[in-house]
């Protein structure tokens, strides 16, 4: 009797867990292999754009038809300092850079910083028109710095943060080959920053995509979905003109309850603001709340790998009937992988990107996603992935519409691009 009842107690856990667990265990990749999309991709055109190494997130700015990075300008550094990645041996001293991609040519310009000299640590960005002018956009830069007061104290202090990760606010005026720094940006709430929603220069959100900087509990954070500690934060500005990063910053909590939320992106909409929970891959789709500064969830849209920092593609070539706009969204093979690749400059990182869009032919008020596999590679091409873009081609007639699709990573040594169909 005793066993009986042990025997449906147990099988009441599996029933009760199999479903998320088997989620989970997809999601970090533990069995998966590159698939027969890694043969296909080799078989394309690959565009390596030179001079774009570890370019943590892409935008596209389409006034101007070109995309905005910001990069690392050494591929090792990153590997012995890097907070998002818990690689705190550092610091360095290093200054990465601002780009701009043009889809045309497929080459990157580097603009030339005026009155900034770093050090800048690159991770996730923003681009935001400039409200007062056609022909300039503000652009946010995610800066994890080395925390002085750690590093310069002997013993080493045990309260004390290594990292002390600030937001860095530019300007820069289109076609010209500067860009200007505004300010930066520091508030005690954010703690481990990674991706940037700005709704105006002066107002924007930040991701927090863990509670602890590092550690056992910060792992338990990385694998276990109920570990729901990470939020959005937004912040606030008094005033632009500021020498002082703390000075005029106001934030609050926008959003808590999510599993490492990560990477932002702006939706098909001006209020829709687009959230990856990158571990979990979820993307979840809400509204931002300009009077309350609050973060809503409406929907959400599940993967079968990690995803990163989405993006939306609006297609220029839309019909009533034809109508190829949707989401794009990167991320790894085998996340799994990197608690041991993390500080490998030798490691090797698959990708996968997805595209998704409502099924138009399904038929009813309820809302279904279609999503596929657009690009697969096992780290020969590029290694890791945390955005990803699609660029309009004109189509041909009678022809499939195609895009061009923009990779890259945190730790990629180049951005790549590759025609696709959608």
């Amino acid at each position: 009797m005793r066993s009986l009842l042990n025997l449906a107690i147990l099988t009441v856990l599996l029933a009760t867990f199999y479903g998320p667990v088997h989620r989970q265990l997809t999601v970090l990749g533990v069995l998966r292999k590159a698939t027969d999309e890694v043969r296909l991709a080799e078989q394309q055109v690959f565009h390596k754009i030179e001079d774009t190494m570890q370019c943590e997130d892409l935008h596209y700015f389409k006034p101007s038809g070109k995309i905005f990075t910001a990069c690392e300008d050494s591929v090792l550094p990153r590997f012995r300092w890097f907070p998002p990645l818990e690689n705190f041996e550092g610091p360095v001293n290093s200054t990465g850079s601002i780009h701009i991609i043009d889809p045309r040519t497929m080459k990157s310009a580097r603009l030339t910083f005026e009155d900034f000299s770093g050090p800048l640590i690159t991770h996730g960005i923003d681009v935001l028109e400039d409200p007062n002018r056609s022909d300039a956009v503000y652009i946010f830069v995610m800066n994890h710095l080395p925390n002085k007061e750690y590093f310069q104290t002997a013993p080493r202090a045990q309260n004390v943060p290594k990292a002390r990760s600030q937001v860095e606010l530019f300007h820069h005026v289109l076609e010209s080959d500067t860009v200007r720094h505004v300010r930066s940006i520091r508030h005690s709430l954010i703690v481990t920053p990674n991706d940037i929603y700005a709704g105006s220069p002066v107002s924007f959100y930040v991701t927090n995509d863990h509670f602890y900087r590092e550690g056992f509990k910060r792992h338990i954070e990385d694998i276990v979905p109920a570990a729901k500690w990470s939020n959005i934060v937004h912040i606030q500005l008094d005033s632009l003109q500021s020498e002082q990063a703390e000075a005029g910053v106001d934030a609050k909590l926008a959003l808590t309850g999510l599993h490492n939320n990560n990477g932002l992106g702006h939706g098909q909409s001006k209020e829709e603001i687009l959230i990856s929970s990158a571990i979990s891959g979820i993307m979840y789709r809400g509204r931002a709340n300009p009077e309350t500064r609050n973060v809503s969830i409406s929907d959400e849209v599940r993967f079968d790998s990690s995803i990163d920092n989405p993006s939306y593609y609006m297609d220029p070539y839309h019909t009533s009937s034809d109508d190829a706009s949707g989401y794009v969204l990167a991320g790894l093979l085998r996340p799994i992988n990197i608690a041991r690749n993390h500080a490998d400059p030798n490691g090797k990182d698959g990708v996968m990107v997805w595209y998704t869009r409502h099924n138009t032919t399904k038929v009813g008020s309820s809302v279904e996603w279609e999503t596929r596999l657009i690009f697969e590679d096992d780290g020969k091409n590029i290694r890791s992935a945390s955005t990803a873009l699609l660029v309009p081609i004109e189509p041909k007639p009678q022809e499939q519409k195609k895009a061009w699709l923009f990779v890259t990573g945190f730790v990629s040594e180049n951005i790549i691009a590759v025609e696709v169909s959608l």
